[in-house]
């Protein structure tokens, strides 16, 4: 358990619609045994306000913004999120090299440099998503393509399926691999399409698995998160 607690792996999804809602699941949760995820609707809710009040209480911060615009605008938005002093945030691969070269020189000269990941392929989507967006490839293949491009473009790493964990760490060894989709044998599915349990995404080569559900839904979070770090010890 030391080596989990000393760099907790189970980065808690929180999913809700305002500060107030969120904050009730936090105080449940101790910010040594997890990281937390602020998504759109929260943060367009509660602001930056209520990460910095997150990171008081000792949480680490991945804000999960997914930003993607010209090269200046997400440049700067991803320089005011080092400012803010999250512990990870992230841009859409599919943004280009250029927006993604420019994330990684704005946040160069921060005293603080968040890890900055891309997004390949969202979770939710498949082949047939894909196709309807005209991309005739498989969701390998595009996960593939946009991680190579993050690499050159000076990523820490991707977001990514699981399922694509093995194929990207041995394109990019040295990768940060964040991962949702990320589903407990004993928890539902829910709209999630390439999931994995949590003992195999780590055996895969993930480095980071965002859970949301299994944790924020269960009666007792902090009973659900010691499972899920017991299944990874014990893989």
């Amino acid at each position: 358990m030391s080596e989990i607690n000393s760099d907790p792996k189970i980065v808690v999804a929180l999913d809700y619609a305002n500060a107030a809602m969120a904050n009730e699941m936090v105080a449940q949760l101790d910010p040594c045994r997890c990281r937390l995820k602020v998504g759109k609707e929260l943060f367009t809710r509660s602001g930056p306000q209520f990460v910095e009040a997150l990171q008081h209480k000792g949480f680490d911060v991945f804000l999960d913004l997914k930003f993607h615009d010209i090269p200046n605008t997400t440049a700067k938005a991803c320089q005011a999120a080092a400012e803010m002093g999250v512990w990870m945030v992230n841009v859409h691969a599919s943004g280009g090299q250029k927006m993604m070269s420019a994330a990684r020189d704005a946040i160069e000269g921060c005293s603080h440099q968040p890890i900055l990941i891309a997004v390949t392929v969202l979770t939710s989507m498949s082949q047939e998503d894909l196709a309807g967006i005209g991309l005739d490839v498989t969701p390998n293949q595009q996960v593939a393509r946009l991680a190579d491009l993050a690499e050159r473009s000076g990523m820490d790493g991707v977001v990514c399926s699981a399922q694509e964990a093995t194929m990207l760490r041995n394109q990019w060894n040295s990768a940060c691999l964040v991962t949702p989709g990320i589903r407990p044998a004993w928890s539902s599915k829910g709209d999630q399409v390439r999931i994995m349990t949590p003992a195999d995404a780590i055996n895969h080569g993930a480095s980071y698995l965002v859970i949301g559900r299994p944790i924020t839904g269960a009666d007792e979070p902090m009973a659900a998160l010691s499972r899920i770090e017991q299944e990874i010890i014990n893989r």
